[in-house]
């Protein structure tokens, strides 16, 4: 029988659990994303149709700045999604257009949706935002003393609301309440890995 706690998690070989990909075929084609269904067989010959969700990547910008009290803050925005059908507290984020470099649509998205540009932008990482069904990959940038240097850009049907949150709290909320976003709990983790190697990133400074 399968035993969990004699394996010493090391990665193992995984060719064995790898499926080959067959026909492909598009059965929905929406206005965000399309929907494909593709023929996969795996190693000991089973054989099955998978849904795969053919979505364009994202991007979410972590703009972070310190106040003049000393307080690290993040820049953030409430608005409406329609998907949860509630008003949800996130990163600035958006899609990668076709043939433009991530980093560039971080840039992009961060001006039209809160006017900042210019600033240190780090690429803290990307991942699969859900291996399970979908094919594209979320990334995550971190942009420190941007400015701000126009009014908002935004899309036809974007509605939103800017404005800037300590960085205690928003690691003290993430997951609750109005942060109900899965994706800036990813953003969040990322952003901590790197105040490992930073901690003036979430650490206020001590008045004299």
């Amino acid at each position: 029988m399968f035993d969990p706690f004699s394996q010493d998690g090391e990665s193992k070989e995984t060719k064995h659990l790898v499926w080959k990909s067959g026909q492909r075929q598009r059965v929905f084609k929406g206005p965000i994303f399309d929907i494909c269904t593709v023929q996969r067989t795996s190693t000991d010959g089973r054989s099955s149709s998978f849904i795969e969700v053919d979505a364009p990547n994202w991007v979410t910008i972590i703009p972070w700045y310190r106040n003049e009290q000393g307080v690290p803050m993040m820049i953030m925005e409430e608005q409406f999604r329609h998907g949860s059908n509630t008003v949800t507290r996130e990163f600035p984020a958006g899609v990668v257009e076709e043939g433009e470099e991530p980093l560039d649509a971080a840039l992009r998205e961060l001006r039209e949706e809160t006017g900042l540009a210019g600033g240190r932008m780090t690429e803290l990482g990307n991942v699969s935002p859900n291996s399970a069904f979908m094919n594209n990959r979320s990334y995550f940038f971190l942009v420190e003393d941007a400015e701000h240097v126009s009014d908002q850009e935004l899309d036809p049907n974007e509605q939103l609301d800017v404005f800037s949150v300590p960085v205690a709290e928003v690691v003290a909320n993430m997951g609750t309440g109005i942060y109900d976003n899965g994706i800036m709990m990813i953003a969040l983790g990322f952003f901590l890995r790197e105040a490992q190697k930073r901690p003036e990133l979430v650490t206020a400074l001590k008045k004299e």
